[in-house]
């Protein structure tokens, strides 16, 4: 029990202060891509931690504002601005998911953090999707047609990361990224996506394996 008392404490303390700055094991290959620190320490957990059972996944990092595509082996497959929820969060409000997209407050506009296991499909209006949790009707989509389109294009390519925050919740992709990274990599099976959290460490999703606990998140499927 005393041994077990001080493991948590260590766990606290070192999530308290950011700590587990590096993982050893795989390294993360970005290419020429330069990802925070958050980003790369998010990769190479999850290269070292395995259980992808052979699946793509993806990588959000809501600080950058950007998401990242890698394929089972680690390999990344691209790299792209995203939109995200206007609300600063890390959880899905309750019950968001089935308002009306109308009827969604300002302040449950949040885009969750977790480990999501995807499934693809279509939204209300028919274009394809990749659920990320179907329950919270929270997915990866490209950015949609209509009066908004070119205020939408200019925030993905803004630099301040602030400018990205205008979804409802969802990761939001410009088309061609979606059309020739997104689907190929989670359009034909599952696949697994981390969304890293703002409101604490990154290291919260990724703890000791002598300490490991289930899954933070997964989605429903239908």
């Amino acid at each position: 029990m005393r041994l077990l008392s001080l493991a948590a404490f260590v766990l606290a303390a070192s999530l308290a202060t950011g700590a587990f700055a590096s993982v050893s094991g795989p390294v993360a290959d970005f290419g020429a891509e330069q990802p925070s620190a958050d980003a790369r320490f998010a990769v190479e957990s999850i290269l070292a931690k395995g259980g992808l059972d052979g699946r793509c996944f993806g990588v959000v990092d809501k600080n950058g504002a950007r998401l990242y595509v890698f394929d089972q082996r680690g390999r990344l497959l691209g790299a792209a601005p995203v939109l995200l929820g206007q609300q600063v969060g890390d959880a899905t409000v309750p019950g968001v998911g089935d308002k009306q997209p109308s009827d969604v407050l300002p302040n449950e506009r949040t885009t969750p953090a977790g480990r999501f296991v995807t499934e693809p499909g279509r939204n209300i209006d028919g274009d394809s999707v990749i659920w990320v949790d179907y329950s919270a009707s929270f997915a990866i989509h490209r950015v949609r047609a209509g009066a908004s389109y070119a205020r939408r294009m200019q925030r993905l390519q803004a630099r301040a990361s602030a400018a990205h925050r205008v979804s409802l919740g969802c990761v939001v992709v410009e088309s061609d990224f979606f059309d020739h990274v997104v689907w190929p990599a989670f359009g034909r099976r599952a696949g697994v996506v981390y969304v890293l959290p703002e409101t604490r460490p990154v290291a919260s999703l990724f703890p000791p394996p002598s300490l490991a606990i289930a899954d933070t998140k997964t989605s429903v499927t239908r």
